[in-house]
Formats: structure tokens, sequence, C-alpha cells
């Protein structure tokens, strides 16, 4: 994005529509696609979304080879190409349901923790990597090794992955017993085949809609402040692409391995404890970054305490899915997901407004964005704690 910006002469506002593009597909198709699995298991789903993918980086690496020195007239096309790229974040959501089948439920935990935590390290490994892939080789190269991998694992994909035994039989055309089924493959989860009436069931719950605004602002916010931190410490603090790739990645790592950890604590301290206390370091490490203006320390000592509170609230928002919708997971799952992840497209032009009506003082500015939505974001846990019919540990 530093890149492209420098190149294209487009104002910071539509550079923050661009960054966030591969982030508004990928929250939208979350819903649809995680209700595909109970009708067709998670490979066709997740190898039709890498495709997808794979013709949006195709189309980058095709634009950074034809027209070489990108212009703002190009700028619809890599827009096109950014929303097709975003089409595999949409895996996450058909991940979740894929896994759960497979495995019983006591075990359900761990690996969805392992699922959700080490897989959201490739936006860490990414921000680390394409930048001195980009340095050293050059755009074409860079998305060329990228293209070549995505492909790689669609081909694994294609080739290794087997859906849940429910799903194999069911392909095969056998009547399944859901005890036969346990007692054979250990396989307890069988779908229910009503995606759409625990969506519709889960939307009728306000405390749904309370769960996705959180989400919004943890993994919402994750994924808005990923794309945009590189922006940030090139064009406000003037260091190099490859300096900003490693501060980025350590904030986009972190937060992904606190997440494993902060369903942990979940466990043990209960969810809705643990979410007051990571949306207050979320709300303090805003307000470190928008009071530490150009000091480079503060930025850093910020988007670490960013990192913890939005790691430790991701795992605490799931927490507490089944214990305020035990009758509609599914749907809900679905809804906070996909809408929650929708912050990644729209906050990163909100921090450009700032940019774009402050100047270079707007980029810590803007991050009072983030300190007023953890503020409301306690304001609805303590609604939610004093109103919920559920009781929670």
């Amino acid at each position: 994005m530093p890149k492209l910006k420098q190149v294209m002469d487009v104002g910071p506002f539509l550079m923050g529509i661009l960054a966030a593009s591969p982030a508004l597909t990928g929250s939208l198709l979350r819903i649809p696609f995680g209700a595909m699995v109970d009708r067709m298991g998670g490979k066709k789903p997740i190898l039709i979304l890498l495709l997808l993918a794979a013709v949006g980086v195709a189309g980058m690496t095709v634009m950074f080879s034809v027209v070489g020195t990108p212009r703002a007239s190009h700028y619809p096309l890599f827009l096109i190409f950014g929303i097709l790229c975003g089409c595999g974040i949409a895996v996450f959501s058909v991940g979740v349901p894929a896994v759960s089948y497979w495995y019983p439920q006591r075990k359900q935990g761990t690996a969805l923790a392992v699922y959700g935590g080490l897989g959201n390290l490739a936006p860490g490994i990414f921000a680390l990597l394409l930048p001195f892939l980009v340095v050293s080789l050059g755009f074409t190269w860079s998305y060329v090794l990228w293209l070549a991998a995505l492909l790689v694992m669609t081909g694994l994909v294609w080739a290794r992955m087997r859906d849940a035994p429910y799903f194999q039989y069911r392909e095969m055309g056998m009547d399944i017993d859901p005890d036969a089924l346990l007692l054979a493959c250990g396989e307890e989860l069988v779908p229910s085949g009503k995606a759409m009436d625990s969506i519709r069931k889960a939307g009728a719950d306000w405390r749904t809609w309370v769960l996705t605004f959180l989400y919004f602002i943890s993994f919402g916010g994750f994924i808005a402040l990923t794309v945009w931190l590189p922006t940030f410490w090139t064009d406000f603090f003037k260091i190099s692409l490859v300096q900003a790739g490693l501060l980025t990645a350590a904030f986009s790592l972190s937060t992904s391995i606190l997440r494993v950890f902060g369903g942990i604590a979940s466990d043990k301290l209960g969810g809705l404890l643990v979410a007051q206390l990571s949306f207050a370091v979320v709300a303090a490490g805003s307000l470190v970054i928008f009071a530490g203006g150009a000091a480079i320390a503060a930025a850093f000592i910020g988007q670490m305490l960013l990192a913890l509170g939005m790691g430790v609230a991701n795992a605490a928002v799931f927490k507490l899915v089944p214990r305020f919708t035990p009758k509609a997971v599914g749907g809900a799952a679905g809804i906070i997901g996909g809408l929650g992840a929708f912050g990644g497209f729209a906050l990163p032009p909100i921090l450009g407004l700032f940019v774009r009506m402050n100047g270079a003082a707007g980029y810590p500015q803007g991050f009072v964005v983030f300190l007023g939505l953890a503020l409301a974001g306690l304001a609805f846990l303590m609604v939610l704690k004093k109103f919920t019919e559920v009781r929670l540990p």
C-alpha cells in the first residue's frame, strides 16, 4: 500500500478503501460459505474461495508485469483484484464447522483455538515477508511467488483434504445413523441441515448483535490495523518499508498468538470478565498512541497494547457465543464472524479521513476511533452482564 500510494497519486481515503477491499469480501462471504458446510462439507467451499483468491492475486501479478508503474487510472482494476483476493479470508468461517465435525466435543476447544489462533498468524507473516520481497525482488516476482504458494495450497486441499465421515457417507448415498457414526468414527456432531433457521434464530436475539459489535472492534480492528499500520509507520514516521513490515508483523503475530491464551483465560476466568479486561487494554493502547503524537516509542507500546487487548478479546467473544445463544450457535457464529470482520473494511477509510482532514497529525489522531469503540464495547459488556438471563461464571 505505501508503494502504491507513492506512484498512483490517490488520496488517503481511496487508498484506505483499496487497503480494506479484501476485508470486505472476506467478511461478507463468511456467512453464506459458512452455512454451505452443513450442505456439502468444507472441501468444496474452501476450493471455491481459494480459486477466487488466486484469480485476484493473478490479476495483481498481471497488473504489475504489464503496466509497470501503476497510475490513478488503474485504481478500479486494483480494487477489483483486491476484492477477489479477499475471498480467501472467508475460508476461516468454513474451517470452523469443518474442524468441529472432525473432532469430538471434548477436543473441539483445543482444536478450534489452534485453528483460529495459529491460522490468524498469516497476516503477520505476510506483513513480515511481503515488504522484504517487494524491496528485494520487486512487485511482480513477489506476487508470482504468492500466487505459486496459493496454487500449491489449493492443489493440496483438492488432493488431500477430506470432509468429516458424515459427509463422506452421504456422498456415497448411504443412510446415516448418528449413533452408529459416533461408535464407528467418533463423530459426535451431525449437521442439522437447517443453517438458515439457525441464522434467523440468532438474528432475533439482541445479544448476538452486541457480540457482533464487540467482534467488529476486536477482530475487525485487528484486520484493519494489519493493513493500515504499514502506511502509518512509513508515512508518519518515515521509516523503511521493511522496518514497517517488521513492526506490523509484531502487532499481527502477537494478536494471533494471544488469541490462544485468551481462550485458555476465558475457560478459567469466564468470557465476560476477560472481555471486559481486554477492551480496557484496547482503550489504553489507543490512548497511548493518540496522546503520544510523534513519539515512536509511544506508538509501538500502544500498538502492542492493542495487540494484547484485541487478541484476548477475539477469544473471549467467541467464548460467550454458546452461553448467550445456546440454541443457535452456528447461526450466531456466522453472523458474528462475518459482520464482525467487516470492521476490517470499514475502519481503514475512517482512519484515512483523519489524515485527509488534519495532514500527518491525523495518523495518531485517528486512533481516537479505537478509543471510542473500546469504551462503547465496555458499556455494552456492562449491559450484557446486567440484563442477560444466562448466568456466566
